[in-house]
């Protein structure tokens, strides 16, 4: 029993060097950097992989470099030409430089979430809502580089921004089906006259090889009683060119 008691000692050393090197240990992905303070100071960056920090005097903040995918809520907005909509959107993003986006903000994620919605609903009341259906990829452009440059300072790199939903009022969804149902009529109403108008043409072109050939308009003449007779199985009374029995005569005058 005393050489357990004497021994006791030793073995408390060794547990206690054993969790001392456990917490000293740490190892970071290659997607995560460690920012290190020292006694609240700024020690710089660790990782990734094996290294160790003092315990009870560091301090490791992890940090993942992986873009991140953050949906931004439906925001009310007002459009230039005042109609409120719901606009919902996506932004991805990723830390570049990890002690800024540490040091310099409190919480970039929420920070850049935040920012995010205010010049969502900034950049969107700017335009009207044509545009706003219309030109999308313009809205994202002008989206990112706003969120891009005001991320800057927090060593945060937007890449994209895209528009994912906009929820019209009801009214104005059926002022767009209107507005659309009349411009296919408008659009119709043209083809229409443009082919009349070709075939307009068409028919003076005719019109003007018939008058200079007679005997032309004579065979036009036939023809058109004789696909009138294939179609109808019944007696037609048409009138006959006097022009037509003329020919007949002065060939029997001839004989």
């Amino acid at each position: 029993m005393f050489e357990f008691l004497n021994y006791t000692p030793v073995v408390f050393i060794f547990v206690l060097f054993v969790m001392f090197i456990a917490s000293a240990v740490r190892i970071l992905p290659e997607y995560e950097r460690g920012v290190l303070f020292r006694l609240g100071r700024l020690a710089g960056t660790r990782g990734p992989g094996l290294f160790l920090i003092i315990p009870g005097i560091d301090r490791l903040v992890r940090v993942t470099l992986r873009t991140v995918v953050m949906d931004v809520p439906p925001q009310d907005v007002i459009t230039h030409d005042n109609v409120t909509v719901k606009v919902s959107a996506v932004i991805y993003f990723r830390v570049m430089e990890p002690q800024k986006a540490i040091v310099d903000v409190e919480n970039y994620l929420y920070a850049t979430s935040q920012l995010s919605q205010t010049t969502l609903r900034s950049v969107l009341g700017q335009v009207d809502l044509d545009e706003l259906l219309a030109n999308r990829e313009k809205i994202n452009r002008e989206l990112q580089e706003i969120l891009d440059r005001h991320t800057g300072p927090w060593g945060v790199k937007v890449a994209n921004v895209e528009v994912k939903n906009i929820d019209l009022p009801q009214e104005m969804q059926r002022a767009i089906a209107k507005q659309a149902e009349a411009e296919r009529e408008r659009r119709a109403k043209i083809i229409h006259a443009e082919g009349e108008l070709q075939a307009s043409e068409k028919l003076a072109q005719a019109a003007t090889v018939l008058a200079a050939e007679p005997t032309a308009l004579q065979l036009r003449y036939l023809q058109t009683l004789t696909e009138v007779a294939a179609e109808k199985n019944s007696t037609i009374i048409f009138p006959v060119p006097i022009d037509l029995i003329k020919m007949f005569m002065k060939k029997k005058e001839i004989l």
